[in-house]
């Protein structure tokens, strides 16, 4: 019995040392067979010696062998789940394949000519104000001059969530809830998405990008209108452009104009220019003078203050200045078309 036991602490020794030199699943099967092979294995040799003991001692020496042998299966077993875990995060690497690149991302061109638009009015004094996208028929409409009825509303009517609530057709909504909070002078710009029940074609979506822009202040004049846009135009552009006003109706605006700007591409020369269609101009935004009523709508005297507002699409502007053909190019996820813009 004194023998066995020495046996078993040296078979233990010696695999603490074995254990701490595995270093891959073929070292751990071999440590294995060494020590629990049936034939071989030194816990089968442990066994064999049961039989030289006598019978009152087998007991003793049968507990002790057990214990050695769940010792031994239980670090094998650590091992072994060791091994598969590293196996899981060990990806085969064919050496032969050719490399990946990988690419940087980019801001969306709609992103970067938006960028360039707020830049612009930044460096005049204005603001970006934003809001939400979900409004009530009274930001959206009645508090605009639409009201109830009006045969205006049928060209701006848009996507209804419920008989009060619907997704913005225009950010001019958040005039009204600046013009609330706020006490002129105001001097601000509303960049983003609003949504109209349109078919989508190469020139309208049913969700697009427009940016807006308000001023309230004592003693605002059209001639100011034009001032701001003339300077913001050829900033964007160039300053050799021809800018033009046009009369127009807009419900919260008087008096109102369409604006056009000579065509970069043809400048007038090309009878079937695809930008302008061979007129020589391009309408790129409509503003006015703020009607007195919207004033009034949000307890401003109209007697004291003036002011003006513009509007415009930033993806058609976007599709003016890059040329590009079709709206829906901007939506539709392409890394090639979007990686073009990311070059300029």
């Amino acid at each position: 019995m004194k023998d066995l036991k020495s046996k078993i602490e040296q078979y233990r020794k010696e695999f603490e040392e074995a254990v701490s030199e595995v270093r891959d699943s073929a070292a751990l099967q071999k440590l294995r067979n060494l020590y629990l092979s049936r034939k071989k294995g030194y816990v089968a040799g442990l066994m064999d010696q049961l039989k030289t003991l006598p019978n009152e001692a087998k007991r003793d020496a049968g507990q002790l062998i057990n214990t050695f042998k769940d010792h031994i299966q239980a670090e094998l077993q650590k091992l072994q789940d060791t091994f598969q875990k590293q196996k899981k995060y060990v990806k085969a690497v064919d050496l032969t394949l050719p490399g990946t690149k990988c690419y940087w991302g980019a801001p969306h061109p709609l992103r970067v000519f938006q960028e360039k638009m707020e830049d612009i009015f930044l460096r005049m004094g204005f603001s970006i104000e934003d809001g939400p996208e979900i409004e009530t028929d009274y930001y959206n409409f009645e508090a605009l001059n639409f009201p109830p009825h009006h045969p205006a509303r049928d060209d701006w009517d848009t996507l209804y969530i419920n008989d009060d609530l619907l997704l913005r057709t225009h950010t001019s909504p958040v005039q009204i809830r600046v013009m609330e909070k706020k006490k002129p002078p105001i001097r601000i710009i509303i960049p983003g998405k609003v949504f109209r029940k349109e078919t989508p074609d190469p020139t309208h979506a049913p969700m697009f990008f427009q940016m807006e822009g308000l001023v309230v202040d004592l003693g605002i004049t059209f001639a100011d209108l034009k001032g701001t846009l003339d300077f913001f135009l050829k900033a964007m552009f160039h300053n050799k452009i021809k800018i033009r006003f046009r009369p127009s109706f807009f419900p919260f605006t008087e008096p109102s104009a369409e604006v056009d700007i000579s065509c970069t591409v043809c400048n007038g020369k090309k009878d079937d220019c695809r930008v302008c269609g061979g007129t020589g101009w391009v309408e790129i935004l409509g503003a006015g003078m703020v009607d007195p009523q919207v004033l009034k709508n949000v307890n401003i005297d109209p007697e004291k203050y003036s002011g003006f507002a513009f509007g415009m699409g930033i993806d058609r502007t976007a599709m003016f200045e890059y040329q590009i053909p079709d709206m829906r190019l901007f939506y539709e996820n392409d890394l090639r078309f979007i990686r073009e813009f990311s070059r300029k």
